[in-house]
């Protein structure tokens, strides 16, 4: 609190966090143009933890424990809209730029019996099986009783949600162009 000869008058945010600084990983990341930025890739940091972990835990909880974030990813990527995938598309799709990761989850699944494959020519598509169905059900009904309602408690509608998701999705795209650039420094 401020002192003020008369009364206390209470900090706003602004000050405080000028009197605490940037919430970051690195300061000396945020020593630059902008902190903001690093407040933001903190930001990216630990709600990617805390994704990658409910994720596991869901699909633990809805029946199929033992499986990495991108393992769960790649299952649920397969099941989207119902039809075969290649390995290619749900690296697109994912933005996964190391496709041996997509083949190796795709083995995982196949030997867990929640994904099939069919070869057509060259390509394999995958498909996910009856059992993928059912784990990816409980897995969404899971969700919506842990997940969905707890955000309504922050105040947030879907129309929110949706714009922040618009927002990274540009910024994603920053960061492929900024990737790009620096590999060519």
């Amino acid at each position: 609190m401020k002192k003020n000869t008369d009364t206390q008058v209470p900090e706003t945010s602004e000050e405080r966090s000028h009197r605490v600084g940037p919430i970051v990983s690195s300061a000396h990341l945020a020593a630059g143009k902008s902190a903001e930025l690093s407040e933001l890739e903190f930001g990216l940091i630990v709600a990617s933890n805390a994704f990658n972990r409910w994720m596991v835990r869901c699909m633990t909880a809805a029946g199929l424990p033992d499986l990495s974030p991108l393992d769960v990813l790649v299952l649920h990527s397969v099941n989207h809209r119902n039809r075969p995938k290649k390995s290619a598309d749900i690296c697109l799709v994912l933005n996964v730029e190391d496709s041996h990761t997509v083949t190796y989850a795709l083995k995982k699944l196949l030997k867990h019996g929640v994904v099939g494959s069919e070869k057509r020519g060259k390509e394999t598509f995958y498909t996910v099986t009856d059992k993928g169905e059912a784990i990816c059900k409980s897995y969404s009904e899971i969700r919506e009783d842990c997940l969905v309602d707890s955000l309504r408690t922050l105040g947030f509608s879907n129309a929110d949600l949706g714009s922040i998701a618009s927002f990274l999705r540009g910024v994603s795209g920053l960061y492929d162009q900024a990737a790009r650039s620096a590999a060519s420094l």
